[in-house]
C-alpha cells in the first residue's frame, strides 16, 4: 500500500473515534462542598480574597503549617510559588499585601 493511501486510512480513523467521542460528551454537574473556613479580618483582606480564592478556599491556607519560623519570608516563598509554579495571576504590586495578610492571621 502507498504510504499516502496508509496516511489517509489512518487520518480518517482517527477523525471517527474523534467525531464518536464528541458526540458521546455530555456537561457534568457536581455540587461543591460547603466552605468550612472563611478568611478571618486582617489588613488587606479584599486582596486576599481577590487573588487567592481564584484557585483555591480558605481551607487551603488553613492547612499550611504554623508556628514562629512561618512568617514573612514563608509566606512570601508561598506567594511566588503561587505565582511562579503554578501560574496564579498576581500582580506583583499585590504580593507584599497578600504576606502582609497571611503573616498577621496565620
Amino acid at each position: 500500500m502507498q504510504t499516502s493511501k496508509i496516511i489517509a486510512l489512518v487520518t480518517g480513523a482517527v477523525a471517527i473515534v474523534v467525531a464518536a467521542g464528541a458526540l458521546q460528551a455530555r456537561p457534568m454537574a457536581y455540587k461543591l462542598p460547603e466552605e468550612t473556613v472563611q478568611f478571618p479580618p486582617g489588613p488587606n483582606l479584599e486582596v486576599v480574597q481577590a487573588n487567592c480564592t481564584a484557585c483555591h478556599s480558605a481551607d487551603y491556607i488553613k492547612t499550611q503549617p504554623q508556628g514562629p519560623k512561618f512568617k514573612q519570608d514563608f509566606w512570601t516563598a508561598e506567594v511566588n510559588k503561587m505565582i511562579k509554579v503554578y501560574g496564579a495571576p498576581i500582580d506583583q504590586s499585590d504580593v507584599g499585601k497578600i504576606v502582609e495578610y497571611l503573616v498577621a492571621v496565620h
